[in-house]
């Protein structure tokens, strides 16, 4: 986010596990633009509606993954591989094979949910990345309720 924006080391904060925290202090203290970095897990997590995305308190629902990838067209055969899956990352791979926009649709649905849990005085924005800073996703691609 840093270098996609060339933000000063100030603008950044780092809500770790605790996005619902983050998010309802906003509520109460606006600013006005958001921006949610991460990796697919952590945001798979959010776009599912958990707020405390540590692993002992959430986890990544393949079959939710599974359920998003038969919104966005995929067979379903494809949605069967993908429900087999045991981890998010190997979803997104799934995903990646048959050229569906699985993590833009991610990081949409974790958008939506950011958004009312801090409520419409902040413009939120999710992007998704991998460990390599290559940006996977992004919420501006499939813009939901629009």
């Amino acid at each position: 986010m840093k270098a996609l924006y060339d933000l000063d080391e100030m603008a950044l904060l780092d809500m770790g596990d605790f996005a619902g925290g983050m998010l309802k202090y906003l509520r109460d203290n606006p600013v006005e633009k958001l921006s949610i970095a991460g990796g697919f897990g952590k945001l798979a997590k959010l776009a599912q509606g958990h707020l405390d995305l540590h692993s002992g308190k959430s986890r990544v629902d393949t079959g939710f993954l599974a359920e998003v990838l038969g919104e966005l067209g995929a067979a379903p055969e494809v949605v069967a591989r993908a429900r087999a899956c045991e981890t998010g990352a190997q979803v997104l791979a799934v995903a990646r094979d048959y050229d569906l926009p699985l993590a833009d649709m991610v990081a949409a649905r974790a958008a939506a949910v950011a958004q009312e849990t801090a409520g419409e005085q902040v413009k939120v924005e999710v992007l998704i990345f991998d460990r390599d800073g290559s940006k996977l996703g992004s919420s501006e691609a499939v813009p939901l309720g629009a």
